[in-house]
């Protein structure tokens, strides 16, 4: 974020005290719209009911996310049934992951999966993570040592990703992914988790950590509700682009076999 995009306000408005905090995985869980509204934009069904969790329902119905706050230890719950292409999978995700990082993997779930091998370790290396071997593990490690992402795969057990982010005090959150997790999507987590910039959070909801460090930005509620809403119109137009290109695709009849060497007619 540019500092002249805090200088802009309308007028008669009252700016508002707000922090940019660095590093973004020890920013605390933040405002659960930032992931919810963007579903809902994108065509998925709130399912929650009035003062309970919140409940996500993709348009197919095959993906459900919650997010329960009531619960120990509570957090985000990201489940697929399986279908005749993937097996079932989840995921989970403590309270106080950032939303930013927890929209990484939910806005990926809306879009089509790109034609690319995934990745995961890609993003990390890119920001001077450490990436090294641990017996039957595979794991990175941030610059700062504050955040980590590992392939766990023993004998013992099933294997999964385990990945989070902890300060000196003991603060943080982990998550973990099971095994038959989509690679592009994981890879779409460790893109936000590894990226550099920093997130928003307003006055009295900055993590008291010694290893983070904030900057202090005015900001008027118009402003907020913009950057808002291009995020919303970011899904809408997106969700638009995807009903538009399936309605208009041509529709094939199923042609009938023929034999290698043209068709033969029976005596």
């Amino acid at each position: 974020m540019k500092n002249r995009q805090w200088q802009v306000r309308a007028p008669d408005e009252q700016a508002e005290q707000h922090y940019l905090v660095q590093p973004r995985a020890l920013a605390g869980g933040g405002d659960i719209r930032h992931v919810s509204e963007f579903l809902r934009s994108s065509g998925w069904r709130d399912k929650s009911k009035k003062g309970g969790p919140l409940h996500m329902e993709s348009p197919d119905r095959a993906l459900r996310i919650t997010y329960d706050p009531y619960v120990l230890p509570g957090g985000w719950t990201i489940h697929s049934r399986a279908d005749s292409t993937n097996r079932e999978w989840s995921a989970h995700l403590g309270r106080q992951t950032p939303v930013e990082i927890v929209a990484g993997l939910t806005d990926a779930l809306t879009r089509p999966r790109s034609a690319h091998a995934p990745n995961v370790w890609a993003p990390l290396q890119e920001q001077n993570w450490h990436t090294r071997f641990e017996g039957q593990d595979y794991m990175a490690t941030s610059p700062d040592g504050t955040a980590w992402m590992h392939y766990h795969h023993s004998p013992e057990g099933p294997a999964m990703w385990w990945t989070g982010a902890t300060d000196k005090q003991g603060n943080g959150w982990t998550a973990t992914f099971t095994r038959d997790t989509p690679m592009h999507l994981v890879q779409a987590f460790s893109a936000e988790l590894a990226s550099p910039d920093p997130v928003m959070r307003p006055r009295g909801r900055v993590p008291l950590s010694a290893q983070i460090r904030t900057w202090s930005v005015s900001v008027t509620p118009s402003q907020l509700r913009a950057w808002q809403q291009a995020r919303i119109t970011a899904a809408h137009t997106a969700a638009w682009a995807r009903s538009n290109t399936q309605s208009h695709r041509p529709h094939t009849s199923a042609r009938p076999y023929t034999p290698a060497g043209g068709a033969r007619t029976r005596r």
